[in-house]
């Protein structure tokens, strides 16, 4: 079928909970996709901070299909090397002691949750979640309790116990942490979803500062900025921390869905057999892709290639936030998670369609931000192909 028609019958079989665009992709080799028209994109989507190897990457594609000829699923009745390798590789690559694995961002959150108010239970009765408002965190109803208000329309009562403050300002959380049924703090390092919003330098360590004093959990949502995307393997690094839990998925399984928790052991103990569990997480396709996406990160030197690379793109954009001041407002990032803020809604929406148009994908995050999520073997070439696109678009937006 062609584009035309596959969007067509998406529109008439699948339920409408997605703005798609109107683009249906066919394959994708690193840094491209193609869609089934045979026009050619440049992927700084990245399936949503998923592929951060690019597409088909030759050590997952190899390790999954490995996996595929001996063994897809048993369920976590039985024990599984690579599981405990890949548990072992996050650990001695982290702060944890523990690992719980599942399908997917908002279950990883859940599980969080459910093990931060099981500590809580077990100490003083605490149940408490205190977190940043316009977070994003999942869909599901413990983690959208700590989402962005817009997403929760239309589904509550949610999850009680949970409370919202500004990100980035200390002065509320400490507030918050006077109440002594609090048992957690969540927070993501990164606001991804609400436009690349970025903290303050010292605000992690002032936050885990306070936790530390108040006898309160830190917990960090890395889903997004985790797995290598700020040039650490994990975004706390850079801020001389760590946290009690952390939540991983998107790029954890290069494409292959999988989920994760880790914890201290002073936390996980908490969680003994029957109190959490699933079916499908922890699976040996899962686990073999993720071996191979955390094996190709620390060992092909990607980590130092996205910081230069985020470095060079940001400097990049910010020439163009200089050159065309009356579009662009703000251009902001760490390693390759970046953002263009736009000066109006309108103005960003037609310079992401006008890109798009021209070859190169990206979100439009919050109506003004144009969310850039390039694969980490992205190199100069390509970013400065993107740059190339984005300065038409904002020409031709000046133009009109």
């Amino acid at each position: 079928m062609s584009s035309e028609e596959i969007v067509a019958e998406s529109g008439k079989y699948l339920m409408n909970t997605y703005g798609r665009y109107p683009i249906a992709l066919a394959r994708g080799k690193g840094c491209w996709v193609w869609d089934e028209d045979g026009n050619k994109y440049l992927d700084f989507i990245t399936g949503i901070a998923v592929n951060n190897l690019g597409h088909c990457h030759p050590n997952i594609v190899r390790a999954v299909t490995e996996q595929c000829k001996t063994l897809m699923q048993v369920s976590n009745l039985f024990h599984l090397e690579k599981q405990v390798e890949f548990a072992r590789l996050l650990v001695e690559n982290s702060f944890a002691d523990r690992v719980f694995f599942c399908n997917s961002g908002t279950e990883a959150n859940e599980g969080a949750i459910k093990l931060a108010r099981k500590w809580g239970g077990a100490n003083g009765g605490k149940y408490k979640i205190v977190h940043a408002r316009d977070s994003f965190h999942g869909r599901t109803l413990g983690a959208l309790s700590a989402t962005n208000k817009k997403y929760q329309a239309g589904f509550k009562p949610l999850l009680p116990g949970f409370k919202g403050v500004p990100y980035g300002k200390i002065e509320p959380i400490e507030k918050a942490l006077s109440d002594e049924k609090v048992c957690a703090v969540l927070l993501e390092p990164i606001q991804g979803e609400n436009g690349v919003i970025l903290p303050y330098e010292n605000y992690l360590k002032d936050v885990r500062k306070l936790t530390k004093k108040k006898g309160v959990l830190l917990m960090l949502d890395e889903i997004q900025v985790g797995m290598g995307r700020t040039g650490k393997l994990f975004a706390y690094e850079h801020y001389g921390i760590k946290p009690d839990i952390m939540t991983l998925a998107k790029a954890l399984g290069g494409g292959i869905p999988c989920g994760a928790f880790l914890a201290t052991e002073e936390v996980a103990k908490n969680f003994t057999p029957g109190v959490h569990g699933t079916t499908l997480g922890g699976n040996p396709l899962a686990m073999s892709a993720g071996l191979a996406v955390i094996k190709t990160i620390m060992e092909d030197g990607l980590l130092d290639r996205t910081t230069a690379s985020g470095e060079y793109f940001l400097g990049k954009l910010a020439v163009l936030r200089d050159s065309y001041p009356g579009l662009v407002k703000d251009v902001r990032g760490k390693g390759l998670i970046l953002g263009i803020q736009f000066t109006s809604p309108e103005i960003a929406k037609d310079i992401v369609t006008r890109a798009m148009g021209k070859g190169l994908l990206s979100i439009l995050t919050e109506h003004r931000v144009m969310r850039l999520l390039p694969p980490l073997i992205a190199g100069k070439k390509e970013i400065d192909q993107a740059i190339g696109i984005i300065t038409a678009a904002l020409d031709e937006a000046s133009d009109a």
